[in-house]
């Protein structure tokens, strides 16, 4: 059966790989035979998904999957927004800051 596997190392880097695995074929066992763990280290040890839905290393794939590789986020969504927010000041955010020229008030 083909599966795809998708990894992100880096920021606007992605790499993807069509596989052929057995039938029964688990995450774990189609990581190995991609041989990413010798290109990224530490690859087994990040979270993985199919179909962006959590998965664990024991599941078993089925035809046509889509194995994602995810890296760990450095900085917290939510502090990242804070710090953007504190940065910009009110008046920068916000569902009314861009209007048309011409626009009536809130639209």
């Amino acid at each position: 059966m083909k599966i795809t596997l998708a990894h992100a190392s880096a920021p606007r880097t992605v790499h993807e790989l069509v596989l052929t695995v057995p039938d029964g074929c688990t995450v774990a066992q189609a990581l190995e035979a991609s041989g990413w763990s010798a290109q990224f280290p530490g690859l087994m040890s990040l979270p993985v998904g199919i179909w962006n839905r959590r998965a664990l290393a024991s599941d078993v794939l089925r035809e046509g999957d889509r194995v994602e590789v995810y890296r760990r986020l450095r900085v917290d969504p939510k502090v990242a927004r804070r710090e953007r927010f504190a940065g910009q000041g009110a008046r920068g955010t916000g569902l009314f800051s861009r209007r048309r020229p011409g626009a009536k008030p809130g639209y």
